[in-house]
């Protein structure tokens, strides 16, 4: 790539962090700015309420692939995070929470590799902090109701039992920033790192493919076939890594809940 980006104006030029802010299609310069983006949220989100619409209204006994795909969505939530982690009787209070927190993210973060798309919709920070912010709002109530008062949850979250007095001075801060501070902030740069580093990745393996196969010279050539498969590969893995942050952001979430609601 230092070949290619040697060759002057004509060269390679790698995908820079610009590519996550595009210019305004509507209303620019106002509130309801509607860039690329935006727009690619709004295909996904279209896109999972269509499905889900689908799957309700055509429900039958005996499930037709269409219906049992979306069921084996939904039931991996119900049984491999909700009930998991919370147990049965939190877990279907907190199912349809999670439910919505784990197709979001999965559709938001698959258009990432969907053609004409390229881009995920989480791959700016608006998003995973509004779904962070959520389950934070969530967990904080969670455990308020639990304890009967924020002052018992305080206590429960900042002063766990069985510690020498003292040594509170030191855990009461770190208890308090990661209740309060850390949770909510790892779930949204875990997510955002992830979506944009994979699209980078992405980038530059056909930008590379595209400069080797149509713009460079002689056996330089040859290099497009090594990042071309180099791009595959990035895309099957970025299959991957969408599903996993889908069901690390969910899992946290049951677990942040568990957590604020259950005495330590």
């Amino acid at each position: 790539m230092l070949l290619a980006a040697s060759e002057g104006d004509g060269g390679f030029h790698a995908p820079t962090i610009a590519d996550f802010f595009p210019p305004a299609i509507l209303f620019e310069g106002t509130p309801f700015e509607i860039n690329r983006i935006m727009l690619v949220r709004f295909i996904a989100a279209l896109a999972l309420v269509l499905i889900v619409t689908i799957a309700a209204r055509r429900a039958k006994v005996v499930p037709g692939r269409f219906q049992a795909a979306v069921e084996f969505v939904l039931d991996f939530v119900r049984k491999q995070i909700a009930v998991e982690v919370l147990g049965e009787k939190l877990g279907r209070k907190y199912f349809p929470l999670l439910a919505t927190i784990f197709c979001t993210v999965l559709f938001m973060n698959i258009t990432g590799i969907v053609p004409f798309l390229n881009i995920a919709g989480s791959s700016v920070i608006g998003l995973p902090l509004v779904l962070a912010l959520w389950v934070y709002v969530t967990y904080l109530w969670a455990g308020v109701k639990a304890h009967h008062g924020v002052g018992s949850f305080l206590k429960s979250s900042l002063l766990p039992p069985g510690v020498p007095k003292p040594l509170y001075l030191l855990l009461a801060p770190i208890e308090f920033l990661q209740v309060f501070v850390l949770r909510p902030a790892t779930l949204a740069v875990r997510l955002l790192a992830n979506m944009v580093a994979g699209h980078l990745m992405l980038a530059i393996c056909f930008v590379a493919t595209q400069y080797f196969f149509f713009t460079s010279d002689g056996a330089m050539k040859l290099f497009g076939a090594g990042t071309l498969l180099a791009g595959f590969l990035f895309f099957l893995f970025e299959a991957f890594v969408a599903a996993l942050q889908a069901y690390v952001f969910a899992i946290l979430a049951a677990v942040y809940i568990n957590l604020s609601v259950e005495d330590h």
